[in-house]
């Protein structure tokens, strides 16, 4: 059997590869060659080409024969998938949340926001003046099963893990790093999003391989299985680098530095559900969430990305410490200020509520 993997060398790629040889394959590689990954054992066959450029794709394909399997992870899915046209069995592609109506723009839905948890069957932008980068995911998922009516297509979330060119928790570890005592997060950090563990997207998308006949012409999320707040991903990480990290928490409408954490214009949660993966092909999370979060903190504390380098350009946190300390002055002088409300009647929690400072047991003991 013969596997082609366009791309391969990304985050996820490896894992990939290795998981197409273990089960058989004969694995051949097409990616641009900038970036070799030590991972990848010698019989794999790499060709050398710009995914990008569809004249030079077409010609390396030219010579490359017949697939039984090929995972596009990398190019113009539009194009790669018209050139294989007749040249794979089974095609399986990958994709992104953004096709959903309301991912990066949440304004355009009432109330604002995805539902949660966001399914397959979502709506997904259909007007480009609302997203243009959403409406070409989701026209070109059409395009894909136009032109392979049984390719399985898997959309991603942001992806975290080793290698990682938009590494959100750089965001906490450069902190510790640096001995920052304090994170801001907006909204004592509370929301939450889907993202994805190297190792656990590459599983579903083996998984597609392994069903090639029950995914065929079916639309997965692929997701960790745990969805954690920002929140638990700073607690994570820095338990995981043995520092102590006070979490300042502001409104979000003050809370510049949180922005490159959440990733989006408001806090608002982006939940997708993963259900039709786990009951269809099996899914579970190889590495749970937490121990994840745990492992990329300490890869990315062994592998900094260097300051001012395109990772830190592209998550667009400036790490301004003396901003940062002035705006948490700021925000510690205004809640000192802040005179107490006096209620007739202190607002509670419900009767119905029985945790932290909720209503007392009726009796001492129980019986």
């Amino acid at each position: 059997m013969r596997a082609l993997v366009i791309g391969g060398t990304g985050p996820t790629g490896p894992f990939i590869v290795n998981g197409l040889r273990a089960r058989g394959f004969r694995v051949s590689m097409l990616h641009t060659g900038r970036h070799e990954r030590p991972e990848i054992p010698d019989d794999v066959v790499h060709v050398h080409t710009d995914p990008y450029d569809a004249e030079a794709l077409s010609s390396a394909l030219d010579g490359l024969g017949h697939f039984d399997v090929c995972v596009a992870t990398y190019g113009r899915l539009r194009r790669i998938a018209e050139l294989l046209v007749g040249r794979c069995g089974k095609f399986v592609s990958i994709g992104g949340f953004p096709a959903y109506h309301g991912y990066m723009n949440p304004y355009v839905g009432f109330p604002a926001g995805l539902p949660v948890p966001t399914r397959e069957d979502a709506p997904r932008v259909t007007d480009p003046s609302h997203d243009e980068k959403g409406y070409r995911i989701a026209r070109t998922e059409d395009q894909v099963f136009a032109l392979h009516p049984d390719a399985t297509h898997l959309r991603y979330p942001y992806v975290y893990g080793p290698h990682q060119l938009v590494p959100r928790e750089w965001c906490i570890v450069r902190r510790i790093l640096d001995g920052r005592p304090h994170i801001v997060l907006a909204d004592d950090g509370l929301t939450l999003a889907s993202f994805g563990y190297v190792e656990n997207l590459a599983h579903a998308v083996l998984l597609a391989v392994d069903h090639a006949a029950l995914s065929a012409g079916q639309v997965y999320n692929c997701a960790d299985e745990e969805v954690l707040t920002i929140r638990q991903v700073v607690e994570i990480a820095a338990t995981a680098l043995d520092h102590v990290l006070e979490i300042v928490s502001m409104p979000w409408t003050i809370a510049l530095p949180a922005r490159p954490l959440l990733m989006q214009p408001r806090p608002s949660h982006r939940v997708v559900d993963v259900a039709k993966l786990r009951t269809e092909l099996g899914y579970r999370d190889v590495v749970p969430a937490r121990e994840a979060v745990a492992l990329t903190a300490r890869w990315l504390a062994a592998n900094p990305p260097p300051p001012g380098g395109l990772e830190e350009t592209v998550l667009q946190d400036p790490f301004d410490y003396a901003a940062e300390d002035a705006l948490i002055a700021a925000w510690r002088a205004a809640l000192a200020s802040m005179p107490r409300a006096e209620f007739d009647e202190e607002p509670g929690y419900g009767l119905a509520y029985s945790g932290p400072g909720g209503r007392s047991p009726s009796k001492r003991e129980f019986e």
